[in-house]
């Protein structure tokens, strides 16, 4: 088909650093191109057209988001400097989105009014709107989520909010024929998969998982972001963040209601910006009763490894447009988030994601 996709991004942060640099990369070097799916084949990365960012950070706010991704306390890696987009980056609603330490690192200027948010998706036909906004703002998202619906653009979620959960966004994207991937985007190769396919392994090869645990830092506003207390004194993690990650490690288990998992957010450690490091340790029984157990640690720039997935949600989300379908993707949501309504197993979700590319499944 080879049309542009327009595509908005709500939270200009690390991942949306990420996906701006990789894509207009990808596109002055195609020779380069890793880490997308190559059984997309209506739309390559060369389509993927951004044309307006919404932060309340006051150093994005005026900027074109070719510029806005650089701003503190933004600190992905630099890998590529984007020419001028001409995607302007405007206010948003602050709403709950500042409810957290995140308050104490981002700017915020009064003067900067918050714009009209469906008319600017409207004016700028927006075919996809992500949503990368901080974990925990959940009226926030669900302003966005509703005003994109109206301006007539798929949503994909990258954040624990319930969207794909939430019945009335749901029943409004089935009538107006938007479509719908979330909630909460699994990284390429990150601590949630990895943790999930060895978690996974224990039950294929016979064995009996009986605990695990998964230890995750980092120095991004992310897990500034997580690790700050809500009025009632719980960390911002809990409020979705863990069960959606909990759930996407065990949810396969045959004894998932037995085994004792616990995944936690353990620190925000400000040099490591957005470098995310995590532990995973598995206990479990093989043959006779023995017991078996396995430790493993990794370390990756953590907005680099939500990006691709999420360019990977925009052609499929313009695949869906192109066809109509409206409410939740099943297929891509079981394949590409931690918190879909339907959790399969990985190879299965890749094979229901490929037939829907190919036309031969309808969500």
């Amino acid at each position: 088909m080879g049309n542009k996709i327009n595509c908005a991004i709500i939270g200009v942060g690390d991942v949306a650093s990420a996906l701006v640099q990789g894509v207009e990369n990808y596109k002055k070097n195609p020779d380069k191109i890793i880490g997308i799916l190559p059984e997309i084949t209506q739309y390559s990365i060369h389509d993927i057209n951004f044309v307006l960012g919404i932060d309340v950070n006051s150093n994005k706010v005026g900027k074109d988001l070719s510029e806005a991704i650089f701003a503190e306390p933004n600190c992905n890696m630099r890998l590529f400097n984007p020419s001028k987009l001409n995607a302007p980056v405007i206010k948003g609603p602050i709403m709950d989105g500042l409810d957290s330490n995140i308050k104490n690192i981002i700017p915020v200027e009064e003067t900067q009014k918050p714009a009209d948010i469906m008319k600017e998706l409207k004016d700028r036909n927006v075919d996809v709107t992500i949503i990368l906004l901080p974990t925990g703002a959940h009226n926030a998202v669900k302003f966005h989520v509703m005003n994109a619906i109206e301006a007539s653009s798929c949503v994909v979620n990258g954040m624990p909010s319930p969207v794909v959960h939430d019945s009335e966004i749901v029943k409004k994207a089935e009538d107006q024929k938007i479509s719908l991937i979330g909630d909460d985007v699994k990284s390429q190769i990150g601590a949630t998969i990895i943790h999930r396919a060895l978690t996974n392994l224990f039950p294929m090869r016979g064995a009996i998982l009986d605990r695990t645990i998964q230890l995750d830092w980092g120095g991004c506003s992310d897990f500034c972001n997580l690790l700050s207390p809500m009025p009632n004194g719980e960390l911002r993690y809990e409020q979705g963040k863990r069960k959606s990650k909990t759930e996407s490690v065990i949810a396969n288990l045959p004894n998932k209601d037995e085994v004792q998992c616990q995944i936690s957010a353990v620190d925000y450690i400000p040099f490591l910006k957005n470098q995310k490091e995590a532990y995973m340790r598995l206990e479990g029984r093989i043959f006779g009763g023995a017991p078996v157990r396995v430790d493993i640690t990794m370390f990756v720039e953590d907005g680099n490894n939500s990006a691709g997935i999420i360019a990977d949600c925009i052609r499929v989300s313009k695949i869906a447009k192109d066809r109509k379908i409206g409410g939740v993707l099943h297929s891509a949501s079981s394949f590409f988030t931690k918190h879909p309504p339907k959790q399969l197993e990985d190879y299965i979700a890749k094979k229901e994601l490929v037939e829907f590319i190919k036309g031969n499944r309808n969500n």
